[in-house]
């Protein structure tokens, strides 16, 4: 595969906090047609790695990134990114949903307001209606629109950040344990949405969940102690793993 199939490369990746390093020379290449997971145990770089793709870290002072990462080819760390546009083609859904203490409409018309991609009240009940149906919710909240979207149950609100990341036409969708704070069936419910946004855009799902990372990517990148391991097709990753410290990790010696 060229250089430029991949929608997104890391190259050389080192994320510090002050003098401690939290993710050490990370090299990756994210794509369209999958859906990455990140997998390792609790405080291994896998989450400072994601927040690297949309310069989340750059909210925190102490954080320092090195190495090149690249949307399209752009570097997203060179100085004329501007980080407002970076975030729209870059989304993020986090841990705990976190919907705007706004209606359910509000929540999802938020961003293409404030990026302009709604020049009239049509269109932008179109983008809201689009996205909702998008992330599976649109039957559920259609005839409660005016609703707070804090009203919803957990699964409902992790759906309605999801449409409120898609609403801007993202490219890459980031998705940091979007299900960990869910019960089984709203789990099932994200799992099955990933499936269905997949290929529309680049997805890549921090998890815990082996199985969940199993059952909803097609490449799997191993962290731990802020290096990346292993990197390669799921499958292969859980049935053949080659470095001594994944199949440590896949069987459950330590974690």
């Amino acid at each position: 595969m060229t250089q430029a199939a991949h929608k997104m490369t890391a190259r050389d990746v080192s994320v510090f906090y002050g003098d401690k390093q939290a993710v050490k020379n990370v090299s990756i290449d994210i794509d369209m047609d999958h859906v990455t997971a990140f997998i390792g145990p609790s405080g291994c770089g896998k989450s400072t790695f994601l927040r690297t793709l949309n310069r989340m870290n750059d909210t925190i002072s102490s954080a320092r990134v090195e190495g090149a990462i690249t949307l399209d080819g752009e570097n997203i760390y060179s100085s004329d990114m501007d980080v407002v546009q970076l975030r729209a083609r870059v989304g993020m859904v986090f841990q705990k949903p976190n919907p705007f203490p706004k209606s359910i409409f509000e929540n999802v018309a938020y961003g293409p307001r404030i990026h302009g991609l709604a020049p009239s009240k049509a269109d932008l009940d179109l983008i809201v209606e689009r996205s909702l149906k998008r992330a599976g919710l649109w039957e559920e909240v259609k005839d409660r629109l005016t609703d707070s979207g804090t009203a919803l149950s957990g699964g409902q609100q992790q759906r309605l950040c999801i449409a409120r990341a898609i609403a801007v036409d993202p490219e890459v969708i980031l998705m940091d344990e979007p299900a960990s704070a869910l019960d089984p069936i709203a789990t099932a419910k994200i799992e099955e949405l990933i499936h269905e946004l997949r290929g529309r855009y680049a997805i890549v799902i921090v998890t815990h969940n082996m199985q969940q990372a199993a059952r909803v990517s097609q490449r799997t990148a191993f962290f731990h102690l802020g290096q990346l391991v292993e990197y390669g097709e799921t499958d292969q990753i859980f049935t053949a793993p080659r470095q001594e410290r994944t199949k440590d990790y896949i069987t459950g010696r330590y974690g």
